[in-house]
């Protein structure tokens, strides 16, 4: 018994929108602190991460959140990407 081609093998896309250019976040990168999380923003204000924290040890536990020292580093490192990618050749 012939096995059925595999979805979308040899069939036109229906229903799917190609983008037409690639999509870009230009840096910098920006923090902007908000009560319980942190948003990085690119150059236009588009939001690309949300980053929560919690102050209240009994519900950072329960809630499994980071700590406010820990959610600033990451969201630090995610604005610093741009930068980071930019150098590699």
């Amino acid at each position: 018994m012939a096995r059925p081609p595999r979805r979308g093998a040899n069939r036109p896309l229906v229903g799917c929108a190609l983008m037409p250019e690639r999509r870009r976040f230009p840096p910098p990168w920006t923090i902007e602190e908000r009560p319980a999380c942190f948003i990085v923003k690119d150059a236009s204000g588009q939001e690309l991460a949300l980053v929560y924290y919690e102050e209240e040890s009994g519900r950072r536990t329960a809630a499994k959140l980071m700590t406010y020292d820990e959610a600033r580093r990451i969201a630090a490192n995610i604005a610093k990407l741009p930068n980071m990618l930019h150098r590699q050749p």
